[in-house]
């Protein structure tokens, strides 16, 4: 049975960290394209990170500038994200995806299972 299990989340001042993590079961992740999407309140889910099956390639959202960093860890069969110098407008419940599939990283119709999502919350 394929899980995705995000942990991680809570609620930092901004200008903190948090470090966000997926474990995955059912799958070994190197056969899988993974990536982190988010939403907020009345928004619909958007693309925050991506890694590709090699783990070399990355892709980003626009504005992540540089803050945030994805990364596969293999032996964990489990994809984090480091999360740092983060702002109020980050807060938003963020979810994790898998995809065997050749469709667009960024887009959430790719991807063909998610976790239940964990949420953030980053106060002024």
């Amino acid at each position: 049975q394929v899980q995705l299990v995000e942990s991680g989340g809570g609620s930092v001042q901004a200008g903190g960290s948090l470090s966000l993590s997926c474990g995955v079961t059912g799958f070994a992740i190197n056969e899988y394209r993974m990536a982190w999407f988010r939403q907020a309140p009345g928004k619909e889910r958007e693309f925050v990170a991506g890694v590709e099956w090699s783990g070399t390639y990355t892709s980003y959202g626009d504005f992540v500038k540089g803050r945030f960093t994805i990364a596969r860890v293999n032996a964990k069969n489990s994809v984090v994200l480091q999360m740092n110098s983060l702002k109020p407008e980050d807060t938003a419940v963020y979810y994790c995806g898998a995809t065997m599939g050749l469709g667009y990283i960024r887009n959430v119709s790719t991807y063909d299972y998610w976790g239940q999502g964990t949420q953030v919350t980053v106060f002024s």
